[in-house]
C-alpha cells in the first residue's frame, strides 16, 4: 500500500461513529450486567427463595404423628415437637432427636 492509498484523517474521523451525550456512554457499558444480573435474579434466586418459603412453612406445619424424611435419607414419624428440634421414631423403641433443618419432605 502506498502512501497516496491511505485514507486521510478526515476520511477516518467522517467514518467514526457520532459522539452522544458524555454520560450516556457509561450507562450503556453497565447496561450488559444489569441486565445479567436481573436474568440471575429472576432465573436463580427468586425460585430458590420461593422453595424456601415453602419449606419453612412446611416445617411450621409438622406436628405430632405426620411421617418425614430427613436430608439423610431417613424416614421416620415425630413423636415430639421441641423448640428447635423433633423427635423422630425410626424403629419400634428407637427415637431420635433432629433439628428442625433436617427435614426435607412431609410423607403423605
Amino acid at each position: 500500500m502506498s502512501y497516496t492509498e491511505l485514507p486521510l484523517l478526515g476520511e477516518i474521523l467522517a467514518m467514526a461513529p457520532p459522539s452522544g451525550q458524555p454520560g450516556e456512554s457509561g450507562l450503556m457499558s453497565f447496561l450488559p450486567m444489569i441486565l445479567i444480573f436481573v436474568a440471575f435474579y429472576f432465573l436463580l434466586i427468586a425460585p430458590q427463595r420461593k422453595k424456601q418459603k415453602q419449606h419453612d412453612k412446611m416445617i411450621k406445619s409438622l406436628e405430632k404423628g405426620v411421617r418425614v424424611k430427613t436430608v439423610g435419607g431417613m424416614f421416620g414419624t415425630i413423636t415430639g415437637v421441641k423448640d428447635d428440634c423433633f423427635v423422630l421414631r425410626i424403629a419400634e423403641n428407637v427415637k431420635v432427636e433432629i433439628s428442625k433443618e433436617a427435614v426435607s419432605a412431609k410423607i403423605d
